[in-house]
């Protein structure tokens, strides 16, 4: 594919470096064009180290260069409103790391923002992009695991050592729940396809993480009487799964976010794997975006969905605070 999508990014953090600009490389739709920090050396080591022609010393200049078509931020999530919206006014597409905002009312004006700057947004949930949960959802829809009694899903890690890390600045949106619980309750709205109705989260509150969640564990309720339970954490061993339990057999993905992509199905006829090509995630999510942008498909997430996911995670959050059922 000769037509590139031309990204500029905002903020030089771990997740734009390692995983994010690479995959926007790799893929047949995008290039790199220009990166933005608010100190020029930082910004123009980055681009020297990533192979980005240009380097700016603020996040207002990169808006104003009118070769970029894309911006994606990694910024703290405090800020994700604030450039996300800038850019947007910009005439810029957005692509903005998870979790969108901190609350559903920011995520909605976000989305105001764009539809009124006919631009798109999207939220960089980049595991959605991966064929393998559309074939996840074809068994499911096949009745093969009988009827759907409930998930469970878990995305944890430890870096609960590193305490001048942004995660542990709750005026930042710091806490495992923005962090990583947005990962299983995401995937129980993709894959069950509805929206809970009530949801109860207790939290390991830690003081010397400036009073952030560094451990929730949680019961989302699903209409049909399905729940999703799910724990996530920052000061745990790291795992990521997900269990879909159905009534005549269920479905194991042991590496359900990031990792091996294969999963396994277990029937009464006994375990199968599912073979999944091996595909970078971010590369997939750099392709969706711009095919969207361009028009050629409709999107397989509107930027609608972000505010729908924030409503659940505010939830989630006043749940494991004042340790109450909330109803959504």
């Amino acid at each position: 594919m000769t037509r590139k999508l031309r990204w500029g990014v905002i903020g030089c953090a771990g997740i734009a470096v390692g995983a994010v600009i690479p995959g926007i490389q790799q893929s047949e739709t995008g290039e790199v064009v220009a990166i933005a920090s608010r100190e020029i050396s930082k910004a123009e080591e980055t681009a020297a180290k990533l192979n980005i022609p240009k380097a700016y010393g603020s996040y207002e200049e990169i808006l104003l260069d009118k070769d970029i078509d894309a911006i994606y931020i990694p910024l703290p999530n405090h800020l994700h409103m604030e450039w996300s919206i800038r850019a947007i006014e910009a005439g810029k597409h957005v692509l903005c790391e998870k979790p969108i905002a901190l609350n559903a009312e920011q995520a909605q004006r976000m989305v105001d923002a764009s539809r009124a700057a006919g631009v798109h947004l999207a939220e960089a949930f980049m595991y959605r992009n991966h064929p393998r949960y559309e074939r996840v959802k074809e068994i499911i829809a096949s009745g093969e695991i009988g009827e759907v009694r409930g998930m469970h899903s878990v995305f944890t890690f430890n870096n609960a050592g590193d305490s001048s890390n942004v995660r542990y600045r709750k005026e930042w949106g710091g806490g495992s729940i923005y962090d990583v619980g947005v990962y299983p309750i995401s995937a129980a709205r993709m894959i069950l396809g509805s929206e809970p109705e009530a949801v109860t989260v207790h939290a390991l509150i830690s003081p010397e993480h400036d009073n952030v969640d560094m451990m929730a564990s949680g019961i989302l309720e699903f209409p049909g009487n399905i729940a999703l339970t799910f724990d996530c954490g920052m000061w745990a061993a790291f795992r990521n799964t997900i269990e879909v339990l159905g009534t005549e057999g269920r479905i194991e993905i042991p590496e359900a976010f990031v990792g091996n992509p294969d999963f396994l199905v277990y029937t009464n006829d006994g375990k199968r794997e599912e073979k999944q090509p091996t595909l970078n995630q971010y590369s997939l999510q750099a392709d969706e975006f711009a095919l969207t942008v361009w028009g050629e498909t409709s999107g397989k997430f509107a930027p609608e969905d972000a505010i729908a996911n924030m409503k659940v995670v505010d939830a989630c959050l006043t749940s494991a605070y004042s340790r109450t059922r909330v109803l959504l």
